[in-house]
């Protein structure tokens, strides 16, 4: 068998060497002689050693490619400069101007038509099965055209839990790493009908089957390299194969090293954003993992005095829709509908799961901001306020006895109950 149809995993130690060994059997040098090849790499939203696997990849096959490129899966993210590019690829600015000078760098671009491609369409009868009976509608397929340009793409990136698809990594680098804006808002929105507890850290779920299906229909040759990273950003684990089986193998590694149990839900969470999360829309995360430990009635604040913004690219549309549970968006539809759906699915999930009584929308749980964005913003999104000033840290460590829980870097590690409620089940 060979190496390209193997999942390559190295042990719980990964150091350079280790690295350098998987990358070199993976990517024998004579394959990949005169070939054109792009990496499809995260933004520095995602914690990942991606560095490493950059410059490993380029001693490997780098002299002999006629391109060695890179592609920022942004999906909706901002664009990247020169130098936060190098500083994702972990190279100094000197390096980029002498080793790594013939590298193309480029950043995805979501939202220009120019720059897309309509690879195809999935019937409405696939997406009703997809969906497993939810949604029944024709789906366009659209990715970043430069692709097309290569010989082979190489996705380098991590797998975490995910709030959306149930795991990140795989075929989601393309879709919606580098794709256009119907898949994303589609699979976004079906996700948060199925909601963030029964999405969240399950393998195989509705949104994966219609991301692989996807990533089925992009006709160049593919190959990932799935990191497992712990959260002291070494590697747990890499596994090489087709984005697929890379991310099936990874999968299994990350739901034993990405998610924490508890006994008992908490009544207050003080989950707090890493500087990586610098808007809402990212910041999110921050409930997304913890959403499965909060109690009935208990109260999430999402502490990060950095977070200025709802949204550096969503910003006007998130203040117009508000922060509300995805049963009061659909019993408002004719309201919402016309928004992009990834917005909506970004709104309900920041909320978190509730249900609309009487015609009143009643939230399972509260979520307060603590950051930089005023108590007028954040009463007009419908979300609680607190001043992130009157917050010491220091006084919510140590309390898990009182259904207090601390997360000093949230938004990765995954919060579950040991015995789950009806509405974590999937």
């Amino acid at each position: 068998m060979s190496v390209l149809s193997q999942t390559a995993r190295i042990g719980q130690s990964l150091d350079i060497p280790n690295v350098s060994e998987l990358v070199g059997n993976a990517l024998p040098v004579e394959d990949y002689r005169g070939k054109k090849i792009l990496l499809i790499v995260p933004d520095s939203t995602r914690t990942a050693p991606v560095g490493l696997l950059f410059k490993t990849i380029y001693d490997q096959i780098g002299k002999s490619t006629e391109a060695l490129d890179v592609m920022i899966a942004l999906g909706t993210h901002p664009p990247m400069s020169e130098k936060e590019i190098c500083e994702r690829l972990e190279i100094s600015e000197e390096q980029r101007q002498t080793r790594y000078e013939s590298v193309k760098f480029h950043n995805h671009e979501w939202d220009n038509p120019d720059a897309l491609r309509e690879i195809g369409v999935i019937p409405a009868s696939d997406i009703s099965k997809l969906s497993d009976g939810r949604f029944e509608m024709e789906l366009p397929v659209t990715i970043n055209q430069r692709l097309f340009d290569y010989d082979q793409l190489i996705i380098v990136g991590p797998v975490f839990p995910h709030e959306v698809v149930g795991f990140s990594g795989g075929n989601k680098y393309l879709f919606p790493g580098v794709s256009g804006p119907e898949l994303l808002n589609f699979f976004h929105w079906l996700g948060a009908v199925i909601s963030n507890p029964k999405i969240n850290g399950h393998k195989w779920t509705s949104v994966r089957k219609v991301v692989d299906r996807a990533g089925g229909m992009v006709n160049v040759e593919k190959r990932c390299f799935a990191m497992v990273v712990r959260p002291d950003k070494s590697l747990a684990g890499l596994f090489f194969g087709t984005p697929e089986s890379a991310w099936e193998a990874a999968v299994d590694l990350s739901d034993k090293t990405h998610i924490i149990y508890k006994d008992q839900p908490f009544h207050t969470i003080l989950s707090c954003a890493p500087p990586m999360y610098d808007d809402v829309w990212v910041g999110g995360k921050c409930m997304y993992k913890l959403e499965p430990v909060l109690a009935d009635g208990g109260e999430l604040i999402i502490y990060g005095p950095h977070i200025n913004s709802i949204s550096h690219t969503h910003d006007a549309g998130l203040t117009e829709i508000g922060y509300h549970c995805s049963a009061w968006l659909l019993e408002n539809w004719s309201k919402y509908k016309d928004y992009p759906w990834g917005l909506l699915a970004h709104s309900s999930h920041v909320k978190g799961i509730g249900k609309v009584i009487d015609g009143v929308e009643k939230p399972r749980a509260n979520v307060t901001l603590a950051t930089g964005i005023s108590p007028e913003i954040c009463s007009q999104i419908n979300l609680g306020y607190r001043d992130h000033n009157s917050i010491n840290i220091e006084d919510y460590a140590d309390r898990e006895e009182e259904g207090i829980l601390l997360v000093r870097k949230a938004g990765e590690m995954l919060y579950r109950l040991e015995d789950p409620p009806n509405w974590a089940l999937p």
